[in-house]
């Protein structure tokens, strides 16, 4: 059977002893090490997770003011266009009333200067009148008659 002999005996204390300083001297320093690189490596996840979800935040607050600046930009663009065409509108008005004065002082002009011909017209054709009529009373002769009546319609042709 089997048979215990001396040298399983020293072999197996041994192996016990060898198992009892690998596991003080070699087991728990690297395990040890191990769980304090686990603890290293979990607390730069977690570091990086916050990073994450700061960089997140900032990403969203920048979008949100972007989104703010176009809105602005957008408002004051609007105004812009509406403050253009007030102007363009109120200068167009401006400009109608300017004209509107304009042509009605032309009007004005154009009808004082035509009764101002009127009346020359009407003093030269009396003037005419009364011209002939002392001649038809001085008893002229007809070439004068007829050189009067031409003088007569030249100048009234010249006053048109």
């Amino acid at each position: 059977m089997l048979s215990i002999n001396i040298n399983l005996v020293w072999t197996i204390i041994n192996l016990i002893i060898l198992y009892v300083l690998l596991k003080k001297f070699l087991i728990k320093p690297v395990t040890s090490i191990m769980e304090q690189r686990k603890a290293l490596i979990e607390g730069s996840l977690e570091n990086a997770r916050k990073r994450e979800a700061e960089s997140e935040e900032l990403k969203k607050r920048y979008e949100e003011a972007l989104k703010d600046a176009d809105g602005q930009a957008e408002q004051i663009l609007e105004k812009a266009k509406s403050d253009a065409k007030a102007q363009s509108e109120r200068m167009m008005k401006e400009a109608d009333d300017q004209a509107k004065k304009v042509l009605e002082n032309a009007r004005k002009a154009a009808e004082k200067e035509r009764e101002d011909a009127l009346s020359g017209a009407r003093t030269e054709i009396g003037e005419l009148a009364v011209l002939a009529a002392k001649k038809l009373l001085s008893g002229g002769d007809a070439g004068a008659d007829s050189r009067l009546y031409d003088s007569f319609i030249g100048r009234a042709g010249e006053d048109r």
